[in-house]
């Protein structure tokens, strides 16, 4: 198997790398500590026209502007379902919020470091995710689960903190130009455009026929602190705590 290894701690790259070639069924293709180098590689590799790696064995906390799911995110734009497999030791609610976001449902493992870190361990997880299979750590599966519960019942976690404010203001009736003024930007435009994200965020580009519409919602949202849905007759529902959308009075 022809792996791209991708670890930002060089004693463990270096170890990882002669750990896995001793088995005499992985070759290291490359390896890096950037999730940015590991695109610039595979995309060189196919402008070359040579084959690309079977598999890529990636930290989740890597050097650099990308984190290992946001290259994954970026390589399998370009190389779809490519097999990855993520690991870390990181508790950090930002990992596994962009694993959510990150729409990955097949060819991959996510695993505790601690856990599966030795090259016996390692490969049956590379040929599961080359497979097409997918596979989540207990551990790491419940703390996803965790974020994405929380999450639900919580709006504000699925902005950034810029949109977080706007929203905020937003809900207090303030015009486009108002935020932008109190938030000391120049151009109202900005102030539109991250409406856009919000209403993304908050599925509300899906529901709402104008912006009006889509802003008025924006505001309930903020005031209820809970995501809330409208269905086509604009009927307003919400999750319990069993996960259910069920028809919200406020």
């Amino acid at each position: 198997m022809n792996l791209l290894l991708v670890e930002d701690n060089p004693k463990l790259r270096e170890a990882l790398k002669r750990g896995l070639e001793v088995t005499a069924r992985v070759r290291v293709l490359y390896d890096c500590a950037r999730g940015e180098d590991a695109f610039a590689f595979c995309v060189q590799n196919s402008a070359l026209q040579r084959a690309a790696p079977d598999a890529i064995l990636m930290d989740v906390q890597l050097e650099g502007a990308m984190n290992g799911i946001q290259a994954a995110v970026a390589l399998r734009r370009e190389f779809p379902r490519m097999p990855v497999v993520f690991y870390s030791i990181q508790d950090d609610d930002a990992y596994y919020r962009d694993f959510l976001r990150s729409g990955i449902l097949s060819h991959y493992a996510y695993v505790k470091k601690s856990n599966y870190l030795l090259p016996e361990m390692i490969l049956p997880l590379l040929q599961d995710a080359r497979a097409g299979r997918g596979f989540i750590d207990p551990e790491i599966e419940t703390r996803v689960h965790a974020v994405r519960t929380r999450d639900a019942n919580d709006p504000m976690a699925l902005l950034e903190p810029n949109e977080q404010q706007v929203a905020k203001l937003l809900a207090q009736g303030l015009s486009n130009e108002q935020i932008a003024a109190r938030m000391g930007f120049k151009d109202r435009r900005t102030i539109a455009r991250t409406n856009g994200q919000i209403y993304a965020a908050w599925g509300l580009n899906d529901n709402a026929t104008d912006e009006k519409i889509a802003r008025t919602r924006a505001a309930l949202i903020v005031r209820a602190q809970r995501l809330l849905r409208w269905d086509e007759n604009g009927v307003t529902y919400a999750q319990n705590e069993r996960g259910e959308w069920i028809a919200w009075e406020g």
